[in-house]
């Protein structure tokens, strides 16, 4: 629930409620100050609808430059990446259902081939054996790797 609560109170209800503030708080304490602006704007209603309609599409602009044109949305990207548990951990659902067994039976069956035909090295085994390692502590809720911030689950 407080993740839920941290979700909609920041994103819709303090969102919505700090954009109308700033519109208001701007219009009532700096337009109405100064007359040649209350001349272009006399009344709260225009400045309102200019506001959102060069606003918006410039916030937009904004996000777009932030998110495709700039090394800041992929720093942001790199914290995440980072404090992500679950680039060190199994994913649940069909990750850990489905997919990571298959793989496990997979590679411990070429294993046995391998080994079968007389073609399995040292290093091959031991790679193969690290990697089956792996597998299984992933799915028994384990880490694998090292990341720089670990979360305790």
């Amino acid at each position: 629930m407080w993740f839920y609560f941290r979700v909609g109170y920041s994103t819709y209800l303090t969102f919505l409620l700090g954009f109308a503030t700033t519109i208001v708080t701007v219009y009532y304490l700096a337009i109405q100050n100064i007359q040649f602006l209350l001349d272009v704007f006399p009344h709260f209603f225009p400045f309102a609808v200019l506001v959102i309609v060069v606003g918006v599409p410039l916030s937009c602009l904004i996000g777009w430059i932030h998110m495709k044109g700039s090394a800041l949305w992929r720093s942001e990207i790199d914290i995440n990446v980072e404090a992500n548990p679950y680039l060190y951990k199994m994913y649940p659902g069909y990750w850990k259902e489905v997919f990571t067994p298959l793989y496990l039976e997979l590679l411990q069956g070429m294993k046995t081939m391998l080994e079968k035909e007389k073609m399995l090295t040292k290093d091959d085994k031991e790679r193969i054996e690290s990697l089956e390692e792996k597998l299984r502590k992933l799915l028994e809720g384990g880490y694998v790797g090292s990341p720089r911030a670990r979360i305790k689950t």
